[in-house]
């Protein structure tokens, strides 16, 4: 269990774990362990929630189920306190990163994120990210902070990555309603029998589950990155960490990286439309890595602009086999669709190269 860089997630249950808000009752020992990885020269990142929870002591609200809208100014001045509640038990300073879906599916915004960080690492300093909920619309939210830290795992170049959360970690079955549930220590792959074990959480203040915490572990495996759910709210797991015991899951680093673009494709850039191929077009592409020519195009669905993200569709049984970067529009695409590549200028009056998606600016799913 050897790192020099990890992302160290933070659930809410942990941050605010009673009605009262924010409390040192789990997050001091969180913090000790940070402290001593950081005294062994361990580079450390925090992603933490917490900030809806806090604000509800001070947001008046009438339901249990709380609006978008009440979230937000929840949100709000519940950072404040999150913020406060960490600062005091570091030495050194915290700073404040707050982020959006639009920042990471920004290729330009990833990469100023991760020259923020790395800078601010440089200089002694424990970068705080969380999700900024208060300027958030649902067209907006990345939706929980476990997938948000295993992009800023990525974007910070962490070889490995913590989520804490008041869970042991995967369990064969629900422990809480099966008593013969045992805990799995290793997870070499991860396949769809481990997301059939994933159970929803039963926090109402959180926005994840043990679903989102294995998405978030395949994403950060993917790229090389070790990923391990432990139970947060237990003071003997960072004595463990620290002695390099795994008291959780480990999900084992996929040896076999994709690139930090394929992977920023794959996993932040949302798809604004489809294109459906023909079997020789889907064979070249996921078979022969070659780009995406217009003669292979069936037919184009929604619509989207040049420099968008499009998913790539089997015509023969609607599979999604790939996504990348379209370099026509939709309404280009339908005009040389089923075309050869030599008559894109004469049909449009102007051409963006001989490919519809170049196989660099494309990720095979």
């Amino acid at each position: 269990m050897n790192f020099n860089r990890a992302v160290i997630k933070v659930g809410s249950a942990l941050v605010a774990p009673t009605s009262d808000g924010c409390s040192g009752q789990y997050i001091l020992a969180i913090a000790q362990f940070i402290t001593k990885c950081q005294q062994q020269g361990k580079e450390i990142i925090l992603v933490s929630s917490g900030g809806v929870a806090a604000g509800r002591t001070i947001i008046q609200h009438g339901s249990p189920k709380l609006s978008l809208s009440t979230k937000k100014a929840m949100a709000s001045v519940g950072q404040m306190q999150m913020m406060a509640n960490w600062q005091r038990f570091f030495d050194i300073p915290c700073s404040q990163i707050l982020i959006t879906q639009n920042d990471l599916a920004d290729r330009e915004r990833f990469i100023s994120i991760q020259e923020t960080i790395k800078i601010q690492l440089a200089n002694g300093v424990l970068p705080i990210v969380n999700e900024n909920d208060t300027v958030t619309t649902k067209a907006l939210a990345i939706g929980d902070n476990d997938n948000i830290a295993a992009l800023v795992a990525q974007a910070c170049e962490a070889d490995s990555l913590f989520i804490l959360s008041d869970i042991d970690g995967v369990f064969t079955k629900d422990p809480n309603i099966h008593d013969d549930a045992v805990l799995i220590p290793n997870i070499d792959k991860i396949t769809d029998e481990i997301y059939a074990m994933a159970g929803t959480s039963r926090n109402p203040l959180a926005s994840g589950g043990m679903k989102t915490k294995i998405q978030a572990a395949e994403k950060a495996v993917e790229h090389g990155i070790n990923t391990y759910i432990v139970n947060g709210s237990k003071s003997e797991v960072f004595s463990s960490l620290l002695a390099k015991v795994n008291p959780g899951t480990r999900f084992a680093a996929d040896k076999d990286i994709i690139t930090a673009k394929k992977h920023w494709l794959k996993h932040t850039l949302k798809s604004r439309g489809k294109i459906k191929l023909d079997p020789g077009a889907v064979n070249a592409v996921v078979n022969k890595g070659a780009s995406l020519l217009p003669s292979g195009i069936k037919s184009v669905t929604n619509r989207f602009k040049a420099g968008d993200a499009i998913d790539l569709v089997d015509a023969s049984n609607n599979a999604v086999i790939a996504k990348g970067i379209t370099l026509y529009s939709h309404y280009d695409l339908k005009r040389i669709m089923g075309k050869h590549s030599n008559d894109i200028t004469d049909i449009l009056g102007h051409d963006q190269g001989d490919v519809v998606v170049h196989r660099d600016d494309m990720v095979i799913l």
